[in-house]
């Protein structure tokens, strides 16, 4: 689909994403949490760690640090004991309490709903920051992650290498309504059907939508 237009993107993402939402209409972020600030500390910790990991591992650490002046005024290594199974977790205690920190100094202890404040915040970047303005305040975010990446490319929505040089270009391959839903579904066929090695394109929904699918199949 090569010199496919923007609008011609638009529409072919448009029915991307029907199919995909009709097969999986409950998807929604895989990090178990309750509040803004749960989610916030969830995606940090989610950084080079599976979800399922995150989700064995927060249920404990919001139990004895449940708001951010609790775990502002943690010990690193209280947190880090609690948080050990995950990669890097000492840099991410880190993070994570003054993160705390922050929210208590600069937002009056609570998560900011703008790009620009989430990434003012230790350890959030774009990724992190486009999760929260979709998962907890209901803002159109695309969040790019390994998945998406790889998904979007083979899609023909990018071929940057950049997550952020990215980002832009499926803003533009994507109507805004659907940037926090289609970013969520492709995380999850990345996940299940388009995967880095060997993936399904037999039993591939959107295959019919796909330019690498008889380029991937061949291999």
């Amino acid at each position: 689909m090569a010199n496919e237009s923007v609008a011609k993107k638009q529409k072919r993402s448009q029915i991307i994403f029907n199919i995909l939402l009709k097969n999986h209409p409950s998807l929604n972020t895989f990090l178990t949490h309750k509040n803004p600030f749960e989610l916030l500390i969830a995606v940090i910790l989610s950084a080079q760690c599976t979800d399922e990991r995150v989700n064995l591992t927060t249920p404990a650490l919001f139990k004895q640090f449940p708001t951010p002046h609790k775990l502002a005024k943690a010990e690193e290594s209280d947190v880090m004991t609690l948080i050990k199974s995950i990669n890097y977790y000492k840099t991410k205690a880190k993070n994570i309490i003054k993160t705390s920190k922050n929210l208590i100094k600069h937002f009056n202890a609570s998560v900011p709903d703008t790009l620009e404040e989430l990434i003012s915040l230790p350890g959030v970047g774009r990724k992190t920051a486009n999760v929260l303005l979709g998962q907890a305040f209901g803002k159109p975010g695309i969040t790019v992650d390994t998945h998406v990446k790889r998904v979007s490319t083979r899609l023909g929505f990018t071929q940057q290498n950049d997550a952020t040089k990215i980002e832009y270009d499926l803003q533009k391959a994507w109507k805004q309504s659907i940037w926090t839903d289609l970013s969520t579904h492709l995380i999850y066929h990345g996940r299940q059907r388009c995967k880095p090695r060997q993936p399904i394109c037999n039993d591939c929904a959107i295959n019919t939508y796909c330019p690498s699918k008889n380029r991937i199949m061949l291999k």
